[in-house]
């Protein structure tokens, strides 16, 4: 710990510089064009997003109609059928957001040629009343507003907007800002209080008109940003969308997070910067217990939100499971949007905290290292079927992941709203300017972080009047040290933060090393999921364990609480990494001649960082590892099966094979927290399951307990199913001696004539329109 010796600044409440007058945020934004970044990290992953996938996502575009629709709706080429979805006009909006943000610090002259001929397409489909959204002029022309719950028209206006004002912060040109204004005035001509109530069921608008407003100084669009806040909730004048829209309460009124998580996190990113406007008590409120609620109750380890497929949203409060953690790249990516502006709103560490922990974690592990492909959901365990794809029907995360990525800088600095100082909320290696009251700063850090904790920074101000340079002191570390030039610099962080002010001079150098030991985390003792397990974390970054690093499957595998750990630098391995080692113990289930017996030895294990995870050949992960061995490795009721080598004709990405044979017994069909194999989204389908032996078998019975989440999803019990043995190189059919059952709840077993095999297959015929799955499969003696 540090005691002080220099002189802590306390932010003001009444602030009035450099923002906007009414602004009563502790800091305001740097904009992402006053930053640089040269970072070992952060370098290499900007220029693959500027060489690879930002031209893989306008590509891709291309060839799914998303730019044909522009230039249809405008008269650019013979009108031809709408392609896609209703919200694709957004996800060109998020490329070309990322585009100008690349453009900005890469100029590159061919990109920046296909960048404006897009945006001059874009131009020409706006309707004369300003109206612009490509299924509505190209197929729907008269449903315009007629279904704002579904119909994503406000959605994809702002980030229209957010594109557009994206463009004029990185060029100064008002080509695509002056469309974007002529949209906005449109729509305010329509909605306000004395004009049609109504809200985006999608929300993203709210945010992005206070970003025109900041853009613009246009009253206007921060009052309509205001009245679409304050409409949420409000079933005076129209029929409320409920709880997935964040439209089941009023603002002031709710307390816990629900619906889908990318809509509630976009809407209280706009509440925020509403907030950090006219410091509206109530809105401060109601988002302090509600980051309450799911930074103690609804959140992953690696900073992800988002528990359900079903609706992509939230679930009850600890359950977090973690091979069917949706954790949706979007929702990762939102939470650092409105974490980083309340940071910025109360000024408190904690926020940025969460911001770098999604930076490392839940956010860019979205995206390969090679910057091709993407996940749309980041479990925090897998069976290895679980890839990353080049693109989605629905193609939000993609397209969210390379404006993100280009967008960094924005994120590392507030500016103290008075004008007295600059916040370092980051620390990423790069350069800095930050506007003080009678001047500015431009800060220059240097650092290997997140490997390394030493960072140096280097002040060189403009201005000889004393201000304070504000610095984080993660909440992960218990012993980080500050320095300038040269002599310690004792004192207690206040908020997250330790403020040092003095009369600055070109050349003033500070040094923190904030200590990196390795962490077990242990989750909250109300998640289940996690009970006897820990997750391992160094710095901000999570870890965890993949097969192709280990000499075993690794959900064989436990390290006990206390374990030694070591690191070890690896430049050659995933992009560069540490990994870290720790004697662990392999269990596992072999047949004996009187039956099955736990065997378990030591093993040295390695863990990886969890964002860098399946860029190799596929194999199983986890990240809470056991303390002890789990008990699905314990024999007691086991047979034959738990020894079989499973496989299928099919398996959902988020299920796998082996929850056919793991000894884990569900409590009912529609059981979702132990592992799971289903058919999804395979319907009205002949599939299969299949067990191969080392040795032959001898079997004459089977027990399946079905899978069917009736009044969730779209899983049920089959319409029929039987057993094949394998005899040679042919399967044939069991001569069965009982029915196939096909019960809810229960284990259905069948009998049939022994066989004397090396595989059994079960077929099964799927319901008509539905899915199925199985949740353990038997072969008792």
């Amino acid at each position: 710990m540090m005691a002080r010796t220099v002189a802590v600044t306390l932010l003001l409440t009444a602030l009035t510089w450099p923002a906007h007058a009414d602004d009563v945020a502790k800091m305001t934004p740097v904009n992402f064009s006053d930053v640089t970044i040269q970072s070992g990290f952060w370098s290499p992953r900007q220029e693959t997003n500027r060489k690879v996938s930002i031209p893989h996502n306008l590509d891709t575009c291309e060839e799914t109609g998303r730019l044909d629709n522009f230039r249809h709706a405008g008269g650019v080429a013979t009108k031809g059928p709408f392609r896609g979805h209703i919200f694709h006009d957004s996800d060109v909006y998020k490329v070309l957001e990322g585009v100008a943000y690349s453009l900005h610090t890469h100029p590159d002259p061919a990109l920046a040629a296909r960048l404006d001929e897009i945006i001059d397409n874009i131009r020409r489909s706006q309707q004369p009343d300003g109206y612009l959204n490509t299924w509505f002029s190209v197929k729907e022309p008269e449903k315009r507003w007629q279904n704002l719950q579904h119909a994503h028209e406000l959605y994809c206006a702002g980030h229209m907007f957010e594109a557009a004002v994206a463009h004029y912060r990185a060029t100064g040109e008002r080509t695509f800002l002056d469309v974007a204004c002529k949209f906005a005035d449109y729509i305010d001509s329509v909605f306000g209080p004395d004009k049609r109530h109504g809200i985006a069921g999608h929300p993203e608008i709210e945010l992005a008109l206070v970003k025109l407003w900041r853009a613009t100084g246009e009253e206007r669009y921060l009052e309509l940003a205001r009245f679409f806040v304050d409409e949420h909730g409000n079933d005076e004048h129209r029929q409320l969308f409920g709880g997935y829209c964040q439209d089941h309460k009023p603002v002031r009124e709710q307390e816990e997070p629900v619906g889908h998580a990318v809509r509630f996190l976009y809407f209280y990113s706009g509440v925020a910067d509403l907030a950090a406007v006219d410091g509206d008590q109530g809105y401060i409120d109601t988002m302090e217990r509600l980051w309450q609620f799911i930074a103690n109750k609804k959140m992953y380890v690696t900073g992800g939100v988002g528990v359900q497929g079903h609706g992509e949203g939230f679930a009850q409060p600890y359950y977090l499971p973690n091979y069917n953690a949706y954790c949706e790249t979007c929702a990762s990516i939102a939470m650092v949007f409105w974490n980083h502006r309340l940071a910025l709103l109360h000024g408190e560490g904690r926020f940025a905290d969460l911001v770098e922990r999604l930076l490392y974690n839940g956010a860019i592990s979205g995206i390969s290292l090679d910057g091709s492909k993407f996940f749309y959901v980041n479990p925090l365990a897998s069976h290895g079927n679980h890839h990353r794809q080049p693109w989605y029907g629905c193609a939000c995360c993609p397209t969210n992941v390379v404006r993100f990525i280009a967008s960094l800088g924005q994120y590392v600095y507030g500016a103290m709203a008075d004008g007295e100082g600059v916040c370092v909320l980051q620390y990423v290696g790069g350069t800095g300017t930050v506007p003080l009251k009678n001047g500015q700063v431009r800060l220059v850090q240097n650092t290997a972080y997140p490997w390394d904790g030493a960072v140096t920074i280097v002040v060189e101000p403009n201005v000889t009047e004393d201000f304070t340079v504000r610095l984080r002191i993660p909440g992960w570390c218990q012993d980080a040290t500050v320095a300038v030039n040269g002599d310690d610099v004792a004192a207690e962080p206040k908020d997250g933060f330790v403020s040092l002010r003095q009369a600055w001079k070109a050349g003033d150098t500070i040094a923190l090393n904030f200590s990196m030991t390795v962490r077990q985390v242990a989750s909250d003792p109300n998640v289940e999921e996690n009970t006897g397990r820990r997750a391992i974390l160094r710095g901000p970054v999570v870890y965890c364990l993949e097969d192709m690093d280990n000499p075993c499957h690794v959900e064989q595998v436990a390290i006990p609480q206390g374990a030694t750990f070591d690191t070890e630098i690896r430049p050659d391995l995933l992009g560069g990494v540490t990994v870290i080692k720790a004697k662990g113990r392999q269990q596992g289930v072999v047949e004996t001649e009187n039956g099955f017996r736990v065997e378990s030895r030591e093993v040295a294990l390695t863990a990886i960082p969890y964002y860098a995870w399946d860029n190799r050949e596929p194999g199983q992960m986890v990240v809470w590892v056991p303390n002890e061995m789990p008990d699905a490795a314990n024999p007691e009721g086991a047979t034959v099966a738990i020894v079989a080598k499973p496989s299928s004709s099919h398996c959902w990405g988020r299920d796998g094979e082996q929850a056919l044979n793991d000894n884990v017994l569900p409590k009912n069909s529609i059981d979702h927290d132990i592992p799971r194999f289903t058919w999804w989204d395979r319907r009205g389908t002949a599939e299969w399951v299949g067990y191969e032996f080392e040795k032959p078998k001898t079997l004459a019975k089977a027990e399946v307990y079905w899978f069917d989440d009736t009044g969730r999803g779209q899983c049920r019990v089959p319409v029929s199913w039987r057993l094949l043995w394998k005899d040679g190189d042919e399967w044939k059919p069991v001569e069965a001696t009982s029915p196939y059952g096909v019960g809810k709840d229960k284990f259905n077993r069948v009998t049939f004539e022994p066989v004397t095999t090396t595989a059994i297959r079960l077929e099964t015929v799927l319901q008509p329109n539905f899915s199925g799955g199985i949740l353990e499969w038997r072969l008792p003696e």
